[in-house]
């Protein structure tokens, strides 16, 4: 069986790439006019090899320090590398940066070419050999052949191809997800137009696979395609997958709405975000440090973003020197978690550090105290129900499915881990509906309940009279916390726990009862005093306002805390009775309705001795709490209020 694999070239410029690229596979990569003008590559170019079992899909980058942009971008999706050093130039300034980025880029694999080995002494050859083995030193080319090649004696080619088969199968050892297990990905390096076809994009891809029909989107955009057609190295295939380079022709987009660092994924995989948060590390080369809120240029991808950098926890990095930060981006950009990227400083333009993404839909950390500087190392850890926990914990109130772990921490089968934290306890699931269940970190629901509990609060200092507070004004300006079932769980918690009181008339904190000062408490139990001598025809909130002056402000709450203290019951807006008073009513009523078919308003109303105003909002608030039943003009008892029934409450 063979295994695709995408080699990429990196070296100074006029080392021999693209000669080298030639005199492998036959195809000269220099395709643009400009380029064979120059005799330099400018754009990216591809070929293929055949190598053992190994197809390798050969990127070839630019050399010139003019174009390292686009070298990133052709080293997308790379799996293994060939550093190439000319033989009669030996080490210069792009190929240390070039080889700085392949170890930013976290490349494992790879072979060492020396090229134009018939243009020099055997002697001078030993010296480059020497200086590009100082130059790897310590990385993961270190233990790598170091190939010497001519294309124009064919010196070296047969060697060359064995070492690559080597390395590639080194590469193929340490991919992380098998071909097609993953939702399909592919950054776009290339988009164009074809006659009679439309548009056309290439790039490398990075996981799963594609074929002919189906519905892709492109982000950033949400944009919904359709394949059309699939090409791999100008061969008309039905399906792509990684480690191919494809040439995807889409219907339902126009090339020119298309952009470099876009890319084509499975619907619902990729979610753009403005904000990443990362694992960074300096390069040794930095003349300077790199300081807290800097402007750097971000390589993440094929895209180039211009960003912020905010540090965490410190305020400057020195040159070798790793840490952890944030990137504030100029527009959205789609990554995964462990996704490499690198950074460029934007003047002087050159690569001065990278790393990977640890959060790649991250919200601004505002305070990076320790407990949360931990919960961001935890987005290091090899162990995957930990790297998993912290993802949902930085997830917070955010709705998310189990299969978003894949994309937010590396995870190949979420629902196992899902589970695992779900046992765990670090996992709680709230139904908010038959058709969904919301999902949150324990820690980030805690912290839900303490932003519950410091709002309650906060009405409770507004509203020193008032013993319960209501729900729905609570929930209110907790809007954007989340939705109101899992505020509703989030006040159960907190019950459960004795932290809160809820009943039917609202909700409270334990402990935080009516504040009253000495003349309000009068004020209250001369309150209650004027509506129980009142009987029926009580006072209206204006009368009680002139009877009891000194709290004239205080009196709706002193009303509303009588209420709750069942000493009033409010009878219609506006209108009181005493509790005893309205309990001799109900006795009065329960006595003449249980022995007859009914009585009318006006009866009723001659029968307590009162008048319309008062004996209206009575008979309609025995109805609507079931006590009477109105049928037509009559009133009648309620069976289950009947003597025979039991006592009345």
């Amino acid at each position: 069986m063979t295994t695709d694999l995408i080699l990429g070239t990196a070296g100074h410029i006029d080392h021999g790439k693209t000669a080298l690229v030639r005199a492998l596979t036959g195809v000269d990569t220099d395709r643009l006019p400009e380029e064979k003008r120059r005799g330099i590559t400018i754009e990216l170019g591809f070929a293929e090899l055949l190598v053992g079992d190994f197809r390798l899909g050969i990127v070839d980058v630019p050399g010139h320090e003019r174009f390292v942009r686009n070298m990133l971008a052709g080293a997308t999706g790379m799996d293994l590398a060939m550093l190439v050093v000319a033989a009669d130039d030996s080490v210069k300034p792009q190929t240390r940066e070039h080889f700085e980025i392949l170890r930013l880029l976290d490349l494992r694999a790879g072979v060492i070419v020396i090229t134009k080995c018939d243009l020099v002494e055997p002697g001078w050859l030993s010296l480059v050999e020497d200086e590009v083995r100082e130059l790897v030193s310590g990385s993961f080319l270190s233990q790598s052949p170091l190939v010497r090649t001519s294309t124009v004696t064919g010196q070296g080619l047969d060697t060359l191809r064995d070492e690559l088969a080597k390395a590639a199968s080194r590469a193929a050892a340490r991919r992380m997800s098998l071909a097609g297990r993953s939702p399909f990905r592919m950054a776009i390096d290339r988009m164009f137009t074809i006659a009679g076809h439309g548009t056309v994009v290439t790039g490398s891809v990075s996981s799963g696979g594609a074929s002919v029909g189906d519905e892709l989107s492109i982000e950033p955009g949400g944009r919904r395609v359709r394949v059309r057609g699939l090409h791999n190295h100008d061969r008309a295939v039905n399906d792509v997958h990684r480690g191919q380079r494809a040439a995807i022709n889409l219907a339902g987009v126009h090339h020119d709405d298309l952009m470099r660092g876009q890319e084509l994924c499975s619907p619902g995989h990729l979610v753009p975000s403005r904000v990443l948060t990362a694992s960074l590390a300096m390069l040794n080369s930095m003349s300077r440090p790199c300081r807290d809120r800097t402007r750097v240029r971000l390589h993440v991808g094929t895209a180039e973003l211009t960003a912020t950098l905010r540090l965490l926890g410190r305020d400057r990095l020195q040159a070798g020197e790793n840490g952890l930060a944030q990137f504030f981006l100029s527009r959205p950009a789609v990554t995964v978690w462990g996704q490499p990227f690198v950074v460029r400083a934007e003047s002087p333009s050159v690569t001065i550090g990278g790393g990977i993404v640890l959060d790649p839909n991250a919200e601004r950390i505002r305070l990076a105290d320790e407990e949360t500087l931990s919960w961001v190392e935890r987005l290091r850890s090899t162990d995957e129900s930990v790297r998993a926990s912290a993802a949902l914990y930085f997830a917070g109130l955010r709705d998310w499915v189990p299969l978003d772990l894949s994309r937010t921490a590396g995870i190949e089968e979420p629902d196992r881990v899902a589970s695992v934290l779900r046992q765990q306890g670090e996992l709680r699931e709230i139904v908010v509906s038959p058709t969904r269940t919301f999902r949150v970190h324990q820690r980030a629901f805690e912290r839900l309940c303490q932003r519950l509990e410091a709002a309650l609060g906060r009405l409770h200092e507004r509203h020193p009279l008032r013993t319960t507070h209501d729900r729905i004004a609570l929930f209110q300006g907790l809007r954007y916390a989340g939705e109101d079932a899992v505020l509703a769980a989030a006040l159960q918690f907190l019950k459960s726990q004795g932290r809160v009181v809820l009943s039917d008339r609202g909700v409270a904190l334990v402990g935080h009862g009516p504040r009253l000062s000495q003349n309000e408490r009068k004020s209250l139990q001369q309150l209650i005093e004027v509506f129980r001598n009142h009987g029926i025809s009580t006072p209206s909130v204006e009368e009680c306002q002139r009877l009891i002056p000194r709290s004239q402000a205080s009196l709706p709450q002193l009303l509303a805390l009588a209420v709750e203290n069942q000493d009033l019951v409010e009878i219609a807006q506006g209108y009181y009775l005493h509790a005893e008073s309205l309990r001799a009513v109900r006795e009065q009523l329960t006595r003449q309705l249980a022995g007859s078919e009914g009585l009318t308003l006006s009866q009723i109303r001659e029968m307590l001795n009162t008048t319309r105003k008062y004996a209206v909002p009575l008979c309609e608030y025995f109805d609507r709490i079931g006590f009477t039943e109105r049928r037509g003009d009559l009133r009648i008892l309620n069976a289950l209020f009947r003597p025979e029934a039991g006592p009345v409450s």
